[in-house]
Order: C-alpha cells, then sequence, then structure tokens
C-alpha cells in the first residue's frame, strides 16, 4: 500500500515533468482510447438498430471499404462487434459491450442536433446525400423531451419517389421510435415525396407552404410532426421553393 501511495506522489514532486497521458486517471480520455476512432461511434449507432451487412454499412455510413473492413475487425477484437448467421451469409451484430456504448451515441448524437449544429453555424443544404430513411431514423435523436413528455401519438409517414417507403414513428412520454412498415393505427398520417418531406424535415422549407401547393398531404388528427422535433436551424430558409 505504500508503495501505491509513492508512485502516486511522484508526479507531483517534478512539478516541471509533464506525465504521459496513460499515467494519468480520466475516465473520458482512456475511454476515447477505445470508442476514439472516427468511425467506432458510427458504427455502433447502425448496429444498435439490427444486425447489418457490409455492403449495408457501406450504403448506410459512405465508408470506403477497405476502413470498414478494418474497423469491423477491431471492433470484433475489442470484443464490441461479432458476426452472426442469417440464412446463407454473415450480418455484423453488436456484442452485450457494443449495445452498452448507446447512451454514449445517444447523448452525442442529441448535443449535435439540440446544440451543436446552431452553434457551429452549419448549413443543413450541406447534406445533400441525405435520403428519407437517414433522415427518419435520426428522430430519436431530434425529439424534443419536454413537448414529448406525456404524449402516446403514432404518425405514419408514406413517402414516394426515389428513396421512399412507408414509416411508423411513435412518441411515448418522451421518447420516439421508428419501424419500416404501415401502422397498425395512426393518429396522423403524411405522404409526400421522399424529397420534399426530407426538405420539411430538415428545416429547409416549410411544412405549411409544402401543403398549400399539395407537396405534401396530412390525414387525422391536428398534431403535427414537426412540433415534437428539433430542426436543423437555417437562418435562410428558403420558404417558397421545394428541394
Amino acid at each position: 500500500m505504500q508503495e501505491i501511495a509513492e508512485r502516486l506522489r511522484r508526479p507531483a514532486e517534478g512539478a516541471a515533468a509533464i506525465p504521459h497521458p496513460a499515467g494519468i486517471f480520466d475516465p473520458v480520455a482512456r475511454a476515447l482510447e477505445v470508442i476514439g476512432d472516427r468511425w467506432t461511434l458510427v458504427l455502433v449507432r447502425q448496429l444498435l438498430a439490427a444486425p447489418r451487412g457490409f455492403q449495408e454499412l457501406r450504403q448506410r455510413t459512405g465508408i470506403a471499404p477497405r476502413v470498414l473492413s478494418s474497423r469491423l475487425r477491431e471492433l470484433g477484437g475489442k470484443g464490441f462487434v461479432k458476426t452472426v448467421a442469417d440464412g446463407g451469409r454473415s450480418l455484423y451484430a453488436l456484442s452485450d459491450e457494443g449495445r452498452a456504448l448507446e447512451p454514449v451515441v445517444v447523448a452525442i448524437g442529441r448535443w449535435w442536433i439540440q446544440r451543436g449544429l446552431e452553434a457551429l453555424g452549419i448549413d443543413p443544404q450541406r447534406f445533400n446525400a441525405t435520403s428519407a430513411q437517414s433522415v427518419l431514423e435520426a428522430l430519436p435523436f431530434m425529439v424534443r423531451e419536454d413537448r414529448a413528455r406525456g404524449v402516446d401519438l403514432v404518425f405514419e409517414i408514406r413517402l414516394e419517389g426515389d428513396g421512399g417507403g412507408v414509416w411508423t414513428v411513435r412518441i411515448g412520454d418522451g421518447a420516439c421510435s421508428v419501424r419500416p412498415g404501415f401502422a397498425e393505427r395512426a393518429h396522423v398520417r403524411y405522404t409526400a415525396d421522399a424529397r420534399v418531406w426530407c426538405g420539411v424535415a430538415l428545416g429547409l422549407v416549410s411544412a405549411r407552404e409544402m401543403h398549400r401547393r399539395g407537396l405534401m398531404s396530412k390525414e387525422g388528427g391536428r398534431e403535427a410532426l414537426d412540433h415534437y422535433f428539433h430542426q436543423v436551424p437555417h437562418p435562410e430558409r428558403t420558404k417558397e421553393t421545394a428541394p
């Protein structure tokens, strides 16, 4: 015990000496040594929803194949990712250790939506490769917890054109869940072209103007989807032009 105490005192005695980072007990720094790579949490985020194949991960993230292969190997070696059989192919899935990173992923995503976008002055028009699927799957990060608290609402989003499909968005007591497919019972149903809907969801165009021009329709109750979600701040938003 005395020997340990002596070791801990030594750095303080040499005031001019700069310690080696690995010798400092700093939970944030030490955690980032393990999960701080640019793509680690991006891949964890994608695998939190479901096991996915190599090509699907490429499509969802845009990661170059060599880099993706390397990061998946590293995540497997650290015990965050495992492979599972799906018929005749193998998929990548999270282990329990990988799934334990979910709160970290959620916190980062919500910070970027609620604080980072505006603070950094990010122009949402840069996201020109955004698909309806990517925006819909980001809604759990974008939910306004204060407005969604005590609410139980189901929205059905029917999108046409390139990147279209059908999704069910449920808001329940401050949280949001998204799944592909029709809703068993929707309180509100939206129908639009996928590009138009992305523009509205990102705050690039006005939902009211898109309704007026017949580019988006809404059926059911008076509740509006955008009331419950943060939008990308855009001071020069164009309200008269569809994306």
